[in-house]
């Protein structure tokens, strides 16, 4: 009897240790093709035009630009107004100016509205990385719980299956006691 409960109790700790396998494989797994997706995202192509744009728009926002504007500016006021009239070739009020002005204008808003489209679609993907990490996340959790449950189960099975031989040992010695007390 004790060899026959000796294999049920190991075949019951290999299925166990089984459920458990195949909750950590599944992890694995699902944490795999996550990992994969996290370490190579697809490749980022860009046009000419793209590069371009990205170049504009980081240039046209520095103060490197800023400040080169204003001195450009300044230079364009001074030498239009100290300068003899012959040499002048931007009278006050400096139309020619604000025509050129008008004209950056109208070509850096659109190239920089391109970029920050760009920067859009980064921050999609950064924001698509971000949710693969919580989901990665999310999948470790819940295999702890699994895990957690699988133990919960078999230690109340065990507690149980004890809890049942100790009352079939009792009545073993509740039995034999009777059979002294009626035998006295």
């Amino acid at each position: 009897m004790k060899a026959e409960l000796s294999d049920q109790v190991s075949l019951e700790e290999q299925d166990f240790l089984d459920k458990l396998h195949k909750i950590v494989d599944e992890t694995i797994q699902e944490e795999g093709l996550i990992l994969n997706n996290l370490l190579h995202p697809p490749a980022e192509i860009l046009s000419r035009g793209q590069k371009l744009s990205d170049q504009v728009a980081r240039f046209g926002g520095s103060w490197k630009f800023i400040i080169l504007f204003i001195i450009t500016l300044m230079l364009w006021i001074i030498y239009n107004v100290v300068m003899i009239r012959s040499r002048i070739f931007d009278p006050y009020p400096f139309i020619l100016m604000n025509l050129l002005l008008s004209c950056i204008a109208a070509l850096q808003a659109p190239v920089i509205m391109m970029s920050q489209n760009r920067q859009e679609e980064k921050d999609r993907m950064r924001a698509e990385n971000d949710y693969l990490i919580n989901l990665k996340s999310e999948i470790g959790i819940r295999s702890l719980h699994q895990k957690m449950d699988l133990l919960l189960g078999e230690q109340i099975k065990s507690l149980y299956e004890l809890q049942a031989r100790q009352l079939e040992m009792l009545q073993e010695i509740k039995q034999k006691i009777q059979g002294k007390d009626a035998g006295i």
